[in-house]
């Protein structure tokens, strides 16, 4: 099982349960809160996380980003410990289980609702399964044309956290946009961190993400925005509600360490994992801001 586990990269599921928890407090908030919606959201979602993940190890290997001259964490299917056709047989079950939990929780979400409210999230949820394999799988993978930065933003911050509240509350708060958007920049800023590592491997493979793009010292300064960015936007928010406390900004500071050493590692890897569980840190801690 050590390699399917690997493979499985436990330390993303931190942020795929973030924006989860993000919404769901934004609900509580709204009082609007229920436990199996919440279960089954928190559920679905690291199914898809799995499923991703399953994606980028055997699509990157198909397409050469993984290589025997990669910087990071070795690979499953890359190396061999998981073959191309076993990896590709656990996407699809993934992809099976994944849409038969979230065709659970949106009957859950919408039994005495509008049938087309169950019907647009349903898609929403299949277009979440295209977007986790097509990231690095596929003929013409969006990761490798740099893409990967606004599909992490969209599906963490504004998928996950609009998203998960929407079942809640069956309604829309335009200012929740704010923290879905905080929510969506931490996530990025872990996949920034990961490409940073990757760069040279990614430019051979023809994997054209932004550092790869505007090299590693622009990539750090897109780093700091990103998480500055994050910060603000949050600070907005409270300011703009005026009756929720402040007991987040206790997480700023592992923000602050996240961007430093950044810039003082030459290989950031350690720091992906440090970033993931301090933006769930920083989630939890706006929850408690939310709810005393």
């Amino acid at each position: 099982m050590s390699p399917w586990i690997s493979a499985a990269r436990p330390r993303t599921l931190p942020l795929a349960l973030s924006c989860i928890l993000m919404g769901s407090f934004l609900a509580a908030y709204a009082g609007k809160f229920n436990w199996i919606i919440f279960g089954l959201a928190c559920l679905t979602t690291i199914l898809l996380q799995v499923l991703s993940n399953f994606a980028n190890d055997y699509g990157d290997t198909q397409n050469g980003a993984d290589s025997s001259e990669r910087v990071g964490p070795s690979r499953a299917v890359q190396t061999g410990e998981i073959t191309s056709t076993s990896m590709f047989k656990a996407i699809v079950g993934f992809g099976i289980l994944s849409l038969a939990s979230g065709i659970t929780l949106l009957y859950y979400a919408f039994k005495s609702g509008d049938s087309s409210l169950f019907l647009g999230f349903l898609g929403l949820g299949l277009l979440c399964i295209l977007a986790a394999y097509t990231y690095t799988a596929g003929k013409k993978p969006y990761g490798y044309a740099g893409l990967g930065d606004i599909s992490v933003l969209l599906f963490f911050g504004l998928v996950g956290v609009l998203g998960s509240n929407f079942l809640f509350t069956k309604s829309f708060d335009i200012y929740n946009i704010l923290p879905a958007l905080s929510c969506g920049l931490l996530a990025t800023g872990v996949l920034n961190l990961n490409n940073i590592r990757d760069i040279k491997s990614d430019i051979a493979a023809g994997k054209m993400t932004i550092p790869a793009r505007m090299g590693r010292e622009k990539g750090l300064v897109y780093h700091s925005f990103l998480l500055g960015l994050a910060l603000i936007l949050i600070l907005t928010f409270v300011i703009l509600k005026g009756d929720i406390s402040f007991w987040f900004l206790i997480s700023f500071p592992l923000f602050a360490f996240n961007v430093i050493r950044a810039n003082k590692l030459p290989n950031p890897d350690p720091l992906l994992k440090q970033l993931a569980l301090s933006t769930l840190f920083f989630v939890l801690l706006f929850g408690v801001s939310v709810l005393f």
